[in-house]
């Protein structure tokens, strides 16, 4: 590992991810979640040097990733931000603007170095701050959250975000406990909240999840950021996504039917198509790519790993199909 973390962190679906974008070498690219750069610099080995690439993400260090990796490869530009802003970052630069990219690529899950570094307090291996913040710019942090929050807020989260079923009594636990300071105090109030060591660490596995999704309003940037990434295709450009939970894998699934079937309209109404421009259709919902065995073996952390990608058909097909599943 070198000391920015560049190899700390086994990049997941690699190949497939290349494969499902179908690379234009002299294409213009978004990558929406650098991370640490493994998709990005697999997707540059393709590209030629017409080729452009632009870098994204939230988090600093990954911004900070993507910032060496453009001073050293003159195609590569970096953003700090969200990818829901995709439309600012492509104004007025060298990639062409919204609607003329070859391929946009999300990887949602986190980043190992994300989950090993304590200080982050995404993880509850060891003890760390509660902050999970993504941008550490933001001033909401999970500690502020969970110390200030309604017992009735904090259960839903858990809920609808973590999908426990001991959301209540975790919620309750919670209060009592005030104030928690550091994510082992939260592990440890979850822990005794819910019954059995093995359903409690599962526990703390989903509560440290959806207090995440929250702090960072992960679903919502992601519904956001899957609109902004298929606009900016161009005609025949590719969107692929690499999702690591069921929320997310079902938000993706949601957003590639629409695309698929168009607007749901009533069956009296007397038309046949939506006549909109912005129908989205597909010939086919593919069900997603999984990692294979031999990765899931190297790298664990894969085995949650879903993979979906669709192409942009042209505006004369509006109205029947204006883009397909190709995984």
């Amino acid at each position: 590992m070198d000391r920015h973390g560049e190899t700390a962190h086994a990049p997941v679906m690699v190949e497939e991810m290349v494969e499902a974008l179908a690379v234009d070498r002299d294409g213009s690219y978004v990558d929406a979640t650098f991370g640490r750069g493994g998709h990005a610099r697999r997707l540059l080995a393709e590209l030629s040097p017409r080729g452009r690439l632009l870098a994204i993400d939230r988090d600093a260090d990954a911004y900070d990733s993507a910032r060496r990796l453009a001073r050293s490869d003159v195609r590569v530009q970096a953003r700090h931000g969200r990818f829901g802003s995709l439309e600012d970052y492509l104004a007025g630069d060298d990639h062409g603007g919204m609607g003329a990219q070859s391929g946009v690529m999300f990887d949602v899950g986190m980043s190992s170095p994300q989950l090993d570094e304590p200080g982050r307090g995404f993880g509850f291996s060891a003890p760390g701050p509660l902050d999970m913040r993504m941008d550490r710019r933001d001033p909401l942090t999970a500690r502020a959250w969970l110390n200030n929050a309604q017992s009735e807020d904090l259960a839903t989260v858990i809920r609808r975000y973590g999908e426990e079923r001991h959301a209540r009594r975790v919620a309750r636990a919670i209060i009592a406990a005030r104030p928690l300071q550091t994510t082992t105090d939260l592990a440890e109030v979850v822990t005794r909240a819910v019954p059995g060591r093995r359903s409690a660490t599962s526990a703390c596995a989903r509560v440290f999840q959806a207090v995440r999704i929250h702090i960072n309003d992960e679903l919502g940037e992601l519904d956001r950021g899957l609109d902004a990434g298929f606009d900016a295709l161009k005609v025949g450009g590719r969107l692929a996504v690499l999702t690591f939970h069921g929320l997310e894998h079902r938000l993706v699934r949601r957003r590639l039917r629409q695309w698929v079937e168009g607007p749901k309209l009533p069956r009296r109404l007397p038309v046949r198509h939506d006549p909109s421009p912005l129908a989205r259709r597909l010939d086919v919902v593919g069900k997603g790519l999984r990692p294979s065995a031999a990765e899931v073996g190297r790298n664990p952390r894969a085995r949650s790993a879903l993979l979906h990608a669709v192409e942009k058909l042209g505006p004369a097909e509006v109205g029947t199909t204006v883009a397909r599943a190709v995984a």
